[in-house]
């Protein structure tokens, strides 16, 4: 029946058994991303954030993505031993499951016996749950206690469903100083439960020898008896006192005691293998206290890379997939079900609490080995990086002088999978931050730090066994539990995966555990804010409670602080005097505690400079800095004053108070601190009544800004006082500057292309002004622009008035806008009407744009039309402006229309006829526009007039055109597009004439000549161009026409010039006129200035002549014409003239010089021609010269039939001229071959008459027969005397023969005149005064053989005599101007007849041939 019980009670603590139920992850807590700004300050951003955070213990920040410090670990220095962590050890409620076990099995184990679980309905008996329900039962209690070694020995045989699992124990105090094999799998999965049966222990060989043992049936040990006794008496039953039953006796391995199994409770059958102990040895055995349970450090070092190896490995093996495809969710849970079970044995290894200052930290730090790049040296100064944060002014822990590893100095941590930290706080209860700089992220679960005391009740509840043992086990790191069963039990729990680049910040007492999802590197450090002072105080308290070491001396902290009162934060300093006064005040009283118990001695003490060791309690082991007690019995222990008596029982007498500062001392350093505190005290208070203050007695502007300025000094804390006066200070500055800058109109920047301000502008409105006007009294200051403002007001509600009115009107004037938009900038309120008044005003100044293009036709094209549409096309809709853009559109419409139309007519071809064009313009002359086709086709028309009027009156009243204006007006044509009737006339005119020019520079151009037919038609114009120095007497006292002539008319183009520009040809024979004259004169003054080069003369320059400009030198030949010798090799050869033939130079011969026959002809055709062209005017000067000269010299031959050929030649007879000219010049002699006609042995008449004949381009019979008639003459004369003649001589001899000649000529003329009266009806103009005056004075001083028998004809006789010029031209017309000579014969002649122009008859004297030629009258 017992037994039946029993096994009832088996099965239901079976099935109460509490199942393995999934976890449930608890809610997430908060998460902060601050913005950059709220990341600059650490400590000011974790105070904003921690009235949420602290509800939750935990939180999570992610910095701004920005923010990326470098690694700076030394990895290839990082060596490390991680810590052993069975998972399943670490749960508390599984640890107490397994110490029970243990405990069981150990107590079978030294009954030698081992513990086998039975399974009941397939499922592992939980022995524990069941002695949990058993114990409760009261009805149940004793028998278990007397009957539980029986029950489990005969558990065998009670069910046979599952065979039983031998349970190994775990030894758990032992593996605390045994160190697994280095070949030892860290990352295992074992069953704990094994099915087969281990091999039995046995003691050590020599414990088995010392000690008797009745087995040694079964060979187990060989026992040695003692002398002196026999076995009965050495082998006794302690029970009943039997030694009878030796074979059933057993020998304790303990104590040698002997029992019989049968006498046992309960009786073993047969005798148990391995050691066996009796209940007096099980029972002290079993009651031994357990080891305080730890980690186990690994038997190896890693480095960072061996260690991520193998933890990925493990990770990979363990779920059978790559490790970044294992979701954090699923190893959550496995890792909860693994810590939960006894089954299953995983062990992992983790890297935890690693000095940072022994291989760096993972942020750089300053004078590091770690090389920052200078992008990232901000990151040395960062708050945010682990080095600084606990140092900075902001945390508590700056004055703390000790660095405090992984306090104040970073500990880095390398987790694998499954690695966890359990559930603790820290040091001090203070802050703590952690960062993942890369890796698998990290679990973490948090309990707010109000809930501390609860989560440890209910793991002291849960699992008292563990703190009976081992109070302080929460502050071992060593156990954790699972969330759910705290949550289940009230506890507030939180939890957040931290990735890498997150940091997780826990608050003061906020418990926190966690594990690692995979391979990863953390960093964290403490730090402790101003509001975490009372929490240390009390943190101190708890410490000494529970005995616990303090990591820093709180009160030092204090006191340290205090020394820098005037240097300390005020809100610090307000919290270091609550804490200060609450430390001198429990210091006071246990000074005064232990006066009163005896303690007469006393010594001032530096605490600081003393070991930690050699100043902790003795009893609570708290750090003693204000004071300490000792005694001389033992001078090393040392006592807070709260454990005075538990010092030593020495008298009290013999006790020392150590004190580090009196009580006289720490009052002032309170005061100090008190004063600073108070002095922002004061300041709050001057700012409330400040801010209250609404009243008449309002303080300035400046006494605000004089508060703010204390607070930034004496560095206030950062309170809503602080902020409220800092925002009243800003709002009435921004009010003062505001309302400064409305009045001096610079608020913003204006711009002037619309007028007004910008449209972006963020301004008052005009209502805003209003209640910014009436605001101003409601600020707790005042402001000196208020009375400016409401002036503002005024002039805003008169811009508002003068606005309405513009924008009333239909087309307000531009001007008037503009002044309104001016005025608006001096108004800093944002005005609604101004982006109407804009619109107008564009509207405005576009509508004046079309106007003014509209009254300037002329500058009205289609580009400024189609503009002025673009532009009116993005103007607000108006009715004026689409009435103007209606009209423009349309007159864009008409030009485009005509423009093209135009274009059409003037490239049309064939070309269209000057009236359809003329028709075309009349109808686009009245579109107001300016259109270039349009005034193209104008142009057109008009130089098409223009061109037909010059064609019409070219040949009008029977003017023969001149080719220049002929050639030009057909040039002209070719830019006309239009059909012009006469222009094939000009054009077959045109061609006529350059038909004529070819045929006659092929009668007279020589081959390759280099002269043009104008040039060698022309009398030359470039004779003896470098003989001007030299020239006669008589070309000097040439008439002035002479050298008026020679100044203009001195190059072809000169002459080119002047035919061209001459009116007819009368005008045209007068210059050629002046050109012949200029001729003869150079070339006569050439020929002497030659022919005196070679007159023998000593002492002259070297003298050069020829082409070659080299000495005259043998054989030479002298051109007739200029006088000049060339060498024979020089020039062509004269061996084929014939006598009587003259020889000219290159340069003289200038054409083929046709005959007069040939020549005739292309005059008379050009006369048909009817044309003027320079080369005809040329061509009829040269035959009309022909014909003089020929006259001339049919006049010479009627002399020498009546006169001695002498008078023409040399006065006197000189030396005979030889053919050949001999003569030596500075000793070079030479001589000429050809027979030339010396220039000694003429007259000027004869020389100039035969100068003529050589010059005229015509072929006569007369210049031959001339030429050498003159030779012969020369021929028959002997030359006489000098060959210098006598010229005085000579010249009475022509005058005498002019005079006579004068009187015959002058007989016949009246004769002539008489009897051709009738025919030459003239009307002349007469001479002026001044001319004929000098006639007169040249008739008296003339010659004596002159009669004055001779007078002038009468004014009647004038009237109808005929030109004495004998190559009289006849010219008609309705005015023929008439010459008088003004020397002796005072004959009139035709002034075209003797090439005078009348410009030149007024001004200048004429002289006609006869006067100036004697021999040629007298040829008459």
């Amino acid at each position: 029946r017992s037994l039946a019980v029993t096994l009832s009670h088996n099965e239901d603590a079976t099935m109460t058994q509490p199942q393995l139920n999934e976890f449930i992850p608890p809610p997430e807590c908060p998460v902060f991303e601050p913005s950059w700004e709220e990341f600059a300050d650490p400590f000011a951003y974790i105070n904003k954030i921690r009235p949420i955070a602290e509800k939750t213990g935990i939180c999570k920040v992610r910095p701004p993505p920005e923010w990326q410090p470098p690694f700076a670990c030394d990895v290839d220095r990082l060596k490390f031993t991680p810590r052993i962590q069975r998972l399943n050890e670490l749960e508390a409620q599984t640890r107490v499951k397994l110490n029970f076990l243990d405990q069981i099995a150990k107590f079978w184990e030294l009954q030698g016996c081992t513990l086998k679980i039975p399974h009941v309905e397939r499922k592992i008996l939980d022995l524990y749950q069941l002695n949990k329900v058993w114990a409760e039962s009261r009805r149940w209690s004793r028998r278990l206690r007397c009957r539980f070694p029986f029950f489990f020995l005969q558990k065998a045989t009670l069910t046979n469903d599952t065979k039983d699992k031998e349970y190994t124990p775990h030894d758990l105090p032992q593996r605390q100083s045994v160190q697994p094999q280095e070949t030892c799998s860290i990352a295992r999965r074992a069953k704990r439960m094994r099915s087969e049966v281990s091999s039995v222990k046995t003691e050590p060989r020599e414990v088995c020898e010392n000690r008797p043992n009745l087995r040694r049936r079964m060979g187990t040990c060989v026992a040695k008896p003692e002398p002196g006794k026999n076995k009965v008496d050495q082998y006794m039953c302690l029970v009943c006192g039997s030694g009878s039953a030796e074979d059933r006796l057993l020998l304790c391995d303990g104590c040698d005691d002997s029992y019989h199994i049968f006498c046992l409770i309960p009786p073993l059958h047969d005798v148990p293998k391995g050691d066996w102990r009796c209940p007096k040895c099980l029972a002290q055995e079993c009651g031994k206290p357990p080891v305080a349970f730890g980690f186990e450090q690994a038997s190896r070092n890693y480095t960072l890379q061996a260690f991520g190896d193998m933890a990925d490995s493990f990770k990979s093996d363990y779920f059978n997939m790559p490790v970044h495809m294992v979701p954090t969710e699923l190893v959550e849970k496995e890792f909860w079900r693994l810590v939960s079970t006894i089954e299953e044995d995983v062990t992992v290894e983790y890297g935890a609490d690693i000095a940072s200052k022994e291989f760096g930290s993972g942020f750089p730090v300053r004078n590091g080995h770690f090389e920052v790049s200078p992008e990232d040296e901000h990151y040395l100064s960062s708050g945010w990086n682990l080095n600084n944060m606990p140092v900075l002014d902001a945390s508590v822990l700056t004055h703390v002088t000790a660095d405090i590893c992984g306090m104040k100095l970073p500990w880095l941590y390398v987790g694998m999978c499954f690695s966890s930290f359990c559930w603790h706080i820290e040091d001090h209860w203070s802050y703590s931050i952690n960062y993942l700089h890369w890796g698998e992220p990290k679990t973490w679960y948090g309990a707010p730090g109000y809930a501390a005391e609860h989560l440890e009740s209910v793991m002291k509840k849960l699992a008292p066994e563990l703190f009976e043992s081992q109070p302080d086990l929460l502050h071992q790191l060593v156990t954790i539990m699972n969330p759910n069963t705290l949550m289940n039990n009230g506890v507030p729990i939180y939890r957040t995966n931290q990735c890498a680049g997150e940091f997780v910040i826990t608050f003061p007492r906020a418990y926190h555990s966690g594990f690692n999802q995979g391979f990863n590197f953390a960093e964290a450090v403490n730090f402790c804010t101003m509001d975490w002072m009372p929490i240390g105080r009390n943190c101190v308290e708890h410490y000494r409670q529970l005995s616990r070491y303090c990591v820093f001396s709180h009160d030092e902290m204090i006191c340290n602080m205090a020394c820098k009162a005037d240097m300390m934060d005020v809100d610090l300093a307000s919290s270091v005097h609550k804490d200060m006064t609450i430390m001198i005040k429990e210091e006071e009283e246990l000074r005064l505690k232990i006066i009163k118990m005896g303690v007469e001695q006393s010594q001032q003490v530096d605490f600081e400079v003393l070991p930690d060791e050699e100043r902790q309690c003795y009893k609570c082991r708290t750090t003693c800095y204000l004071s300490g007690i000792t005694c001389a019995c033992s001078p090393s222990k040392m006592v807070c004053l709260y454990h005075t008596q538990d010092l030593c029982s020495c008298p009290r007498s013999n006790l020392t108070l150590h004190y580090k500062f009196t009580l006289d001392k720490l009052y002032p350093m309170m005061v100090s601190v008190k004063l600073r505190a108070e002095s922002y005290k004061e300041w709050v208070s001057t700012v409330q009544e400040i801010l209250e203050n609404k009243g008449d007695k309002k303080k300035g502007l400046h006494s605000l800004v004089s508060l703010v300025e204390q607070a930034e000094t004496k560095a206030f804390p950062q309170t809503s006082h602080l902020d409220q006066l800092r925002t009243v200070t800003t709002e009435a500055d921004k009010v003062a500057v505001m309302a400064q800058q409305l009045l001096n109109g610079k608020r913003q920047t204006r711009y002037r292309s619309g007028g007004g301000k910008s449209q972006n502008q963020n301004e008052l409105t005009v209502e805003e002004l209003r209640s910014f006007v009436r605001q101003l009294d409601s600020l707790p200051c005042t402001i000196r622009q208020a009375p400016l403002l409401k002036d503002l007001l005024t002039r805003v509600d008169d811009f508002k008035q003068r606005s309405e009115r513009l924008l009333s009107d239909e087309s307000p004037s531009p001007l008037e806008l503009q002044d309104l938009l001016d005025v608006s900038l001096g108004l800093d309120v944002e005005l609604p009407q101004l982006p109407l008044l804009r619109e107008r005003l564009e509207q405005a100044r576009w509508l004046e744009a079309v106007q003014q293009a509209s009254s300037w036709p002329d500058s009205l094209c289609l580009d400024t039309m189609r503009r002025l549409i673009d532009q009116g096309v993005g103007l607000a809709p108006h009715s004026s402006v689409e009435r103007a853009m209606a009209r423009l559109q349309e007159l864009l419409t008409v030009s485009e229309q005509w423009e093209e139309k135009v274009l059409s007519l003037i490239e049309a071809r064939p070309y269209h006829s000057l009236e359809t064009l003329d028709v075309a313009l009349q109808e686009v002359e009245n579109i107001p526009a300016y259109l270039p086709n349009c005034l193209q086709l104008k142009d057109v028309v008009t130089k098409a007039k223009k061109w037909l009027h010059e064609a019409d009156a070219l040949q009008l009243g029977g003017r023969i055109p001149v080719l220049d204006s002929l050639s030009e007006l057909v040039l002209r044509a070719e830019g006309i597009p239009v059909r012009l009737d006469p222009l094939s006339r000009l054009e077959a005119l045109v061609g006529d004439i350059q038909a004529w020019k070819e045929s006659a520079a092929k009668t007279f151009l020589l081959k390759n000549s280099p002269f043009s037919l104008l040039e060698v038609l022309c009398p030359r114009c470039d004779v003896g161009a470098g003989h001007q120095k030299s020239r006669s007497k008589k070309a000097k006292e040439a008439p002035q026409i002479s050298k008026k002539g020679s100044t203009k008319l001195e190059s072809l183009c000169d002459v080119e010039r002047a035919l061209s520009e001459s009116k007819d040809s009368a005008s045209a024979m007068t210059t050629l006129a002046e050109v012949r004259q200029r001729e003869m004169e150079i070339l006569l003054a050439l020929r002497a200035s030659n022919e005196s080069k070679l007159v023998p003369a000593e002492n002259c320059c070297t003298l050069s002549v020829c082409v070659c400009q080299k000495a005259p030198s043998g054989a030479m030949v002298q051109c007739e014409l200029c006088r000049e010798v060339f060498h024979h090799g020089c020039v062509e050869t004269t061996a084929d003239l014939e006598y009587g033939q003259a020889w000219l130079c290159p340069l003289c011969q200038r054409s083929r010089k046709p005959p007069l026959d040939k020549v005739l002809p292309l005059l008379a055709s050009l006369q048909r021609i009817r044309v003027r062209l320079p080369e005809g005017d040329a061509l009829r000067f040269l035959i009309e010269r022909t014909v003089r000269w020929q006259h001339r010299v049919q006049q010479l031959s009627g002399i020498e039939e009546s006169v001695d050929c002498s008078f023409l030649l040399q006065g006197r007879v000189g030396p005979r001229i030889s053919s050949h000219l001999t003569q030596e010049i500075n000793g070079s002699s030479f001589y000429t071959e050809h027979q030339s006609v010396p220039l000694q042995g003429l007259g000027p008449e004869l020389d100039e008459l035969m100068v003529e004949g050589f010059l005229l381009q015509v072929t006569l019979p007369e210049t031959e027969q001339l030429y050498r008639y003159l030779l012969y003459k020369l021929d028959q004369q002997s030359p006489r005397g000098s060959p210098h003649h006598n010229k005085n001589g000579v010249s009475s001899l022509k005058k005498e023969v002019m005079n006579g000649q004068s009187k015959r000529t002058k007989r016949r003329k009246e004769s002539s005149d008489s009897q051709h009266s009738d025919k030459a009806k003239k009307c002349r103009k007469k001479k002026s005064k001044k001319s004929k005056e000098r006639s007169e004075e040249t008739k008296r001083m003339g010659s004596p053989t002159h009669t004055v028998s001779d007078p002038a004809p009468s004014d009647s006789e004038e009237d109808y005599s005929l030109c004495a010029a004998p190559w009289c031209r006849e010219p008609e017309g309705d005015e023929v101007n008439w010459v008088q000579c003004d020397g002796s014969c005072n004959q009139w002649f035709h002034q075209i007849c003797v090439g005078l122009s009348a410009e030149r008859a007024e001004k200048e004297d004429y002289i006609c041939i006869s006067c100036t030629q004697p021999d040629y009258k007298r040829g008459e």
